[in-house]
């Protein structure tokens, strides 16, 4: 059965019964109201019967009903009721519509209306069922002297009840007729707005999407109107590090980096590098406003991390081959200079020459050995001085303990990973702000359960009104350069990963002035219960220098 037929057979459906049970309602309520209306007029003529002087004073005449009855009739008559029956203390009557049963004992109990109290019910008399009210007649005394029975044919009530239900019949047919249109009309709307398509056809297209939704790279996140999230993919949950249940049926501004809050706000079609937590994404977004008034949109995320690393890299290896290059020039410039003594046969000289120049080179950092035990961190300084070199600065350790061994060890996996992101952040941060011939310093220590990493220059240094301002997402003094979209060669994003890498490991990171005159930043990591537990762990015996 088609869709269309379902929704029109259950909303007909639903007319129906909902008519009929209107109509069973109001039938009850006529029918009551019938036997109330009747009710009332039985007690009321009963009771005016009983009081009626003529009637107590034919009590005490030879032949009651000789009185009692053209009086009853006559109230019968004028009251559209089928009897009246008055009867003695013995149950005899004095009056009854057919006057041969007069002087006859009544049929039904009297004992009620007899003991002083009212009767109501329905009861099958001489004449038929019939609903009737009796009342007891009191003498001037005060004793029951008689009954005063009146009542009604049930027959006569059902005709009555029959005839009232004709006008609510027709209303009834008429409403029932308009609501099943009006279903046929709602089905018609439903069908248009689901593009005429089955149930089966739906729930193909469901599962598609959420095929497509789900199995998507790219995250991806919805808002409507108001701007609360009704949609979220599995990507954008792992590129987020949320769970779904932090995200659908909130608003996008209480649970986003205000960051992806303002791209799904302005809209943004080319995309832009934004910061959300310590991952770099691409963000893209249709814009919650449309011609002045607010719709809903979408939020497209990917993830820039990686590939963000990967240039980085790129840009190093690019630094260390130049700086290689150099060296290797630099080498033979020396070995022309050897050759030569020896061709002029100076060989003290040449000799000389060879211990004056040592075995140093362009590739070392002084003070190397301070981090020696950090490969990572070793080979990332060894790139940044190379290119620290081409750019005309200098970089180098400043004197102080090496790193423990123990940050070799798998469990400071990611304590090193932390120091890795920190350190090289902050040497781009610095080797960019910095000019031809000025120097940068590195300092490590493990002092109090944390590692002190500060990274000092000698160059124009920082105001004190933009310390707290520079680890904002998106501020930096740098000019974009390149023929790439501004929005994708976005600048101040280093600073502000360094404060949430600290943040979330637990330190802390100041800026000042150094004692060179230039900048001073100070970053604090906790090392927790490491150095305790790994006291004892082995480590590789005549571990290689990585920068020899």
């Amino acid at each position: 059965m088609s869709l269309r037929m379902q929704l029109l057979l259950l909303q007909a459906f639903i007319v129906c019964a909902v008519v009929l049970v209107t109509g069973i309602v109001a039938a009850s309520l006529i029918e009551r109201q019938v036997r109330d209306a009747y009710l009332d007029r039985m007690i009321g003529v009963a009771q005016s019967v009983a009081t009626l002087p003529a009637i107590r004073n034919a009590y005490d005449d030879a032949d009651p009903a000789a009185v009692i009855q053209p009086i009853a009739e006559v109230i019968r008559e004028a009251s559209n009721v089928t009897y009246v029956v008055v009867t003695d203390a013995d149950g005899i009557r004095y009056s009854h519509p057919d006057t041969d049963r007069i002087g006859e004992r009544v049929s039904t109990d009297p004992s009620v209306p007899l003991s002083g109290k009212m009767f109501v019910g329905t009861e099958t008399g001489t004449l038929g069922e019939s609903w009737r009210a009796k009342v007891p007649v009191h003498s001037a005394d005060g004793d029951v002297i008689g009954t005063v029975s009146v009542g009604i044919l049930e027959s006569s009530l059902r005709d009555d009840f029959v005839g009232g239900l004709g006008g609510l019949v027709i209303p009834l047919v008429i409403a029932a007729v308009v609501g099943i249109f009006g279903a046929a009309g709602v089905t018609a709307i439903i069908r248009r707005r689901i593009y005429r398509l089955e149930p089966r056809e739906i729930a193909s297209l469901v599962d598609s999407r959420e095929t497509m939704l789900h199995g998507m790279s790219e995250g991806m996140i919805s808002v409507d109107e108001n701007g609360v999230i009704v949609l979220v993919n599995d990507a954008a949950l792992s590129l987020l590090g949320l769970e779904n249940d932090a995200l659908t049926g909130r608003a996008a501004a209480d649970v986003l980096d205000p960051s992806l809050v303002g791209v799904l706000q302005r809209g943004e079609s080319g995309g832009q590098l934004v910061l959300a937590g310590e991952r770099i994404l691409v963000a893209r977004s249709t814009g919650t406003e449309l011609n002045g008034r607010a719709v809903g949109a979408t939020l497209l995320v990917r993830d820039h991390t990686e590939l963000h690393q990967l240039l980085r890299e790129m840009d190093g290896a690019q630094s260390l081959t130049n700086g290689l290059r150099a060296q290797a020039h630099e080498f033979a410039n020396k070995l022309h200079v050897i050759s030569g003594l020896l061709e002029l046969g100076l060989v003290e000289d040449a000799r000389a020459f060879v211990e004056r120049t040592g075995t140093g080179g362009p590739l070392r950092v002084p003070g190397e050995e301070v981090i020696r035990e950090i490969p990572e961190l070793a080979a990332l300084l060894l790139v940044k001085a190379s290119h620290a070199r081409e750019l005309g600065m200098s970089v180098s350790i400043t004197s102080s303990d090496p790193l423990p061994m123990w940050l070799r060890t798998d469990a400071a996996l990611t304590l090193r990973g932390d120091l890795v992101t920190v350190v090289g952040n902050l040497l781009d941060n610095a080797l960019e702000a910095c000019a031809s011939g000025n120097h940068i310093e590195l300092g490590f220590a493990v002092d109090g359960g944390v590692i002190r990493v500060t990274v000092q220059d000698d160059g124009n240094g920082i105001e004190p009104d933009q310390y707290e301002r520079i680890f904002e997402e998106g501020v930096s003094s740098k000019v974009v350069t390149g023929d790439a979209s501004p929005t994708l060669r976005r600048r101040g994003i280093g600073l502000a990963l360094v404060r949430r890498t600290v943040e979330r490991a637990g330190g802390t990171v100041t800026v000042g002035t150094s004692e060179l005159g230039g900048a001073l930043f100070t970053v604090e990591l906790p090392v927790g219960d490491l150095p305790d537990r790994l006291a004892g762990a082995p480590f590789e015996a005549g571990h290689p220098g990585v920068l020899s």
